[in-house]
């Protein structure tokens, strides 16, 4: 007998992309608690300035936790859907890998740092580019349906 509602399965890329938009939620409110934020006392809103650091090491301002936020919930809204959670991985991917160039090609201490980045920033967005494009191309090969 058929229920009035019977939701569908998520395939594997979209519980991809729900972890991958939820760890992004996650950061962006641990970049907001002192403590596993440090010197979280020269937080600033944006710009190189900052000296926050995430776990002591990503350097973060009022600005990038916004940015991880946001970036987590489309991630997480994107998820419902086969073709918006491609969507998410491949295209956040991409953005990523522009950041981490972005990030190469900017001083540390110039204006034009007003995310801000540093060297450890760098090499996570290179990371986190290369594994969300991998998830949403190996993980789209082949469309799941689900059979009723």
């Amino acid at each position: 007998m058929d229920t009035p509602h019977t939701p569908t399965a998520r395939t594997p890329l979209q519980l991809a992309a729900l972890i991958v938009g939820a760890a992004f939620l996650l950061v962006g409110v641990l970049g907001f608690i002192p403590g596993i934020t440090t010197d979280y006392d020269e937080l600033q809103f944006a710009g190189h300035e900052s000296g926050a650091h995430l776990l002591g090491v990503f350097q973060v301002s009022i600005l990038h936790n916004i940015v991880h936020l946001l970036f987590g919930i489309v991630g997480v809204l994107l998820a419902r859907t086969w073709s918006g959670a491609r969507n998410f991985l491949i295209g956040g991917g991409v953005i990523y890998l522009l950041l981490w160039i972005y990030g190469l090609l900017v001083g540390h201490d110039t204006p034009a740092n007003f995310v801000p980045l540093n060297t450890a920033d760098n090499w996570l967005h290179l990371g986190l580019g290369i594994v969300m494009i991998a998830l949403g191309l190996v993980l789209s090969r082949r469309r799941v349906t689900a059979e009723r």
